[in-house]
């Protein structure tokens, strides 16, 4: 799993955000692929603070990333985004293993 400066810089402020509400809490970033959409897979992100067994953690520059070792397999070289424009905000994921979306953007297969 990559993540672009952009996204790295929006974990971190936001990590260190959570952190000042809830300080005894060793939060990371939790990405997921899940079941739903119209295409079958869907992608969950959200910071968690309690690890799983089996959990893939990476180490960026002041934060983790956990993986589940059910969704590994599916985000082997994928790319974590943030963008910030007139049209969208929020992350992205540019994954080569997704084969097709839906039109919508929210799934994948």
């Amino acid at each position: 799993m990559n993540l672009t400066s952009a996204a790295q810089l929006k974990i971190s402020k936001l990590i260190k955000q959570e952190q000042i509400a809830l300080p005894n809490n060793k939060l990371f970033l939790r990405i997921a692929v899940q079941p739903g959409g119209c295409s079958g897979l869907r992608y969950q992100t959200f910071f968690d603070y309690e690890e799983k067994e089996g959990d893939e953690k990476i180490l960026f520059s002041d934060f983790y990333v956990n993986i589940d070792k059910m969704s590994v397999p599916y985000l082997q070289g994928a790319t974590l985004d943030f963008v910030d424009t007139i049209e969208k905000q929020g992350f992205t994921i540019d994954n080569p293993n997704a084969q097709g979306s839906c039109a919508c953007g929210d799934s994948f297969n």
